[in-house]
């Protein structure tokens, strides 16, 4: 009876699994398939605590959509994955296409050590699989718009059938889950395919259409926050561009909702094409930019780390990633560019501590998102871009709710001042700092930094 191998990576999921449905055509109608699953210390050392703590329980939800069939082992997988397929024997591995820079060279390791028996990839974490959308002279694209709607034009397949049941390979010894991990009180999503179609069928039938201005206010439940299990394939994007109005109906939130998906695409193309940007900026030029190091420039990363600038609505931010291990996606501009431009600090320290703390973190997303902000990365008009925290919290938290929800020490401020505590009468309450810079000047400072890197 011949066996075909399973190798789960970042899609965590039974319904539109194309590589599940390859693995099932592979063992044929008499034989089985082995669900598999590889703790890489590689990725799972790294990761910080919510992270690995929701990918426990998104394996420990596989697991028992499998009937208890998924294996876990933990080591290198390029020793155990061909040790296991020569131990039953496999015919084939299949996976879903990884994209990213280790993936692409595990998987090569893992191709080379298997010999005769095929590594099959089939799909990939993408609605459109990164480096297939070009221009037309062959070249990628840069800028987001362009990339937009070449990715639109270039268009998806349809959502691969759910199978329902399967012919799974049970008996095999397993490992246990990854160790529960302490998360001092950090409140992470329910984990799993069938919690991530409920949160999508609660967005799609009920926020979805005040998208356009409620993503942009961090005290509206107004976001997807998909984006845990989009990061884990608990959901493929295709699922959710098939389950959206038509052409015929298409609406700005449509628009809105799917250009977030094209986002997250094209930082994932950018680093097929560019894999050194994950860690290095993506323009040399401005990437040459000065920062600050040494004990002042420490302590000031730790007061930004913990929520306490002296700006309310970095302080929510950074403490709403403390909480939820989750930052409005606003708000996650904000802070970014704060540290960078306020507090002159290198974009990668605070990309590692956002992959550190964030239950979502995705290296292409984070780390481009952050090149974005920092001027370094895509962004058309970059290092003149510098945002103001006090005109960003009046603008997106007029009433201050959501900077009263995550710093309690402003929560009987009026709103005329909670964005600028600081001029209430009698100052800031008790508890909470003065500003730790000025932001006007630190502006100033910002852009006469960025004008060198020019000339």
């Amino acid at each position: 009876m011949p066996t075909s191998l399973l190798w789960f990576r970042r899609d965590l999921r039974l319904t539109d699994h194309p590589a599940l449905l390859a693995a099932v055509d592979a063992a044929g109608s008499d034989g089985t398939v082995l669900p598999l699953f590889v703790v890489d210390p590689r990725l799972f050392e790294p990761a910080g605590a919510p992270r690995r703590q929701f990918l426990r329980d998104c394996l420990a939800a596989l697991q028992e959509m499998l009937d208890g069939a998924l294996v876990i082992r933990s080591g290198n997988p390029a020793q155990v994955v061909p040790a296991l397929a020569a131990e039953l024997a496999a015919t084939s591995v299949h996976v879903s296409a990884d994209t990213g820079p280790y993936g692409r060279r595990r998987d090569e390791s893992v191709e080379r050590a298997l010999g005769d028996v095929a590594l099959v990839r089939t799909g990939s974490p993408y609605a459109v699989t990164p480096g297939r959308v070009t221009k037309r002279d062959g070249t990628p694209f840069s800028v987001f718009s362009p990339f937009a709607r070449a990715w639109r034009a270039h268009g998806w397949r349809s959502p691969a059938p759910r199978l329902d049941g399967g012919p799974w390979l049970s008996g095999v010894p397993s490992d246990d889950l990854p160790p529960a991990q302490d998360l001092a009180g950090v409140r992470l999503p329910q984990a799993g395919e069938a919690a991530a179609l409920s949160a999508w069928a609660r967005f799609r039938d009920g926020l979805l259409p005040g998208y356009p201005t409620d993503r942009d206010r961090p005290a509206t439940d107004g976001t997807s926050r998909l984006s845990a299990y989009l990061k884990y394939g608990c959901l493929h994007p295709r699922t959710l561009l098939a389950d959206l109005p038509g052409e015929g109906a298409a609406t700005d939130a449509v628009r809105r909702f799917t250009d977030e998906l094209a986002w997250r695409e094209f930082y994932a193309d950018v680093v097929w094409h560019r894999p050194e940007s994950v860690r290095e900026p993506l323009d040399t030029r401005t990437g040459a930019i000065e920062y600050d190091s040494g004990p002042d420039a420490d302590a000031l990363f730790t007061a930004w780390a913990q929520g306490r600038t002296g700006y309310p609505i970095v302080d929510a931010g950074m403490r709403q990633l403390l909480g939820e291990a989750y930052v409005h996606n606003r708000v996650r501009m904000v802070v970014a560019s704060f540290l960078v431009k306020d507090l002159h600090l290198d974009w990668r320290r605070g990309a590692r501590h956002f992959l550190q703390h964030l239950v979502d973190g995705d290296l292409a997303s984070n780390n481009h998102g952050w090149q974005w902000v920092a001027g370094t990365g895509t962004d058309a008009s970059p290092y003149y871009r510098v945002f103001n925290p006090t005109k960003q919290g009046r603008q997106f938290d007029p009433e201050g709710e959501y900077v009263r929800r995550w710093v309690p020490e402003l929560r009987d401020v009026p709103a005329a001042y909670v964005h600028e505590p600081w001029l209430a009468p009698g100052g800031p309450p008790s508890g909470y700092p003065a500003p730790i810079v000025e932001h006007a000047a630190e502006r100033r400072v910002a852009l006469a930094r960025y004008e060198q890197t020019r000339s």
